[in-house]
């Protein structure tokens, strides 16, 4: 790896290094109002959530390095007290970016970029209507970052007062993911999509695991599990042993190759040809492959006792 120190690069250089790698991060589309009543929206990526009892999200608006002056957002939220965030969807990504630009505080970003304010119960800054999950927000607290040598970060803690989510976006009384399509920041000008196709599920185990070090040295040392395949197997609650049993067939069960039952992600047709083939019966690379497909599908008991059977 390359190691590099923050103070060998120039400030824009250490900026998208660090925005690069920590991605991707969810983007707050802040609304606020000035002491006139204007308002600004603007889009902050130095944010996230921090607790949930009471709700408290924060966001960083750093004052400008270049100039020394403060952001819009960071000036009306300290005078008022109050903001929206409401989150970005796929469709709503180019009017973001336009409402990203360096507009003149006197100018309402939501004219400028076509989306919607939409009106708050408990604060004075509209939402945007365009978004699935909006919070409205009140100031609780800033703490400025290492103004002692020259520091120009932010954070602002935010306490939410209310939550407005989409109808559309909820399944059985939940947020599903899939119909939130919220995008993330990365570095540069690069953006993710928490599409159907990006989002899948890792289930928090109920019980504490052996853990990869009580793997059987065969398993851990495997040329073809991965790290996610060791870990999987490493979260039951107890090491397995080999069910005699294992695997079943019907008489009329019939398969192919083991290169073409596994690209066809049928792991139990490949232990069935590798079982009727002597020769090949007891390849751990083999056998280690077609449990590796049993995870990949979840069937981590199946993934045990197939690479028990050596």
């Amino acid at each position: 790896m390359t190691t590099i120190f923050p103070a060998d690069l120039a400030h824009r250089e250490r900026h998208q290094l660090l925005l690069s790698g920590v991605a991707p991060r969810p983007i707050a589309l802040v609304s606020s109002l000035d002491t006139k009543g204007v308002p600004n929206l603007s889009p902050y990526s130095f944010f996230n959530a921090y607790s949930s009892k009471p709700p408290i999200v924060a966001i960083g608006p750093a004052i400008s390095a270049k100039t020394g002056a403060e952001k819009d957002t960071y000036r009306n939220i300290r005078a008022t007290g109050e903001a929206t965030i409401s989150m970005c969807s796929f469709a709503m990504v180019e009017a973001l970016n336009l409402a990203s630009a360096e507009y003149p505080s006197d100018v309402d970003e939501f004219v400028k970029s076509g989306l919607t304010p939409r009106p708050s119960n408990k604060v004075a800054p509209a939402g945007v209507a365009e978004s699935p999950f909006i919070m409205e927000c009140v100031h609780m607290e800033t703490i400025e970052l290492r103004r002692d040598i020259g520091g120009n970060g932010n954070i602002m803690l935010l306490e939410v007062v209310a939550f407005h989510v989409s109808d559309s976006v909820m399944v059985d009384g939940k947020i599903d993911p899939r119909r939130l399509d919220l995008v993330a920041r990365m570095g540069y000008d690069w953006y993710a999509r928490a599409s159907s196709e990006a989002i899948f599920e890792v289930r928090k185990p109920t019980w504490v695991g052996i853990g990869v070090d009580a793997l059987p040295d065969p398993i851990r040392l495997s040329t073809v599990l991965t790290g996610n395949d060791l870990a999987k197997l490493a979260g039951v609650r107890e090491l397995p042993m080999y069910d005699g049993s294992f695997p079943r067939f019907e008489p009329s069960f019939a398969a192919d190759s083991i290169e073409r039952e596994l690209a066809a992600g049928r792991p139990e047709a490949a232990l069935f040809v590798l079982m009727n083939n002597a020769a090949e019966r007891h390849e751990r690379p083999l056998l280690h492959r077609i449990a590796q497909v049993f995870l990949a599908q979840d069937r981590v008991d199946e993934a045990w006792q197939t690479l028990l059977m050596e």
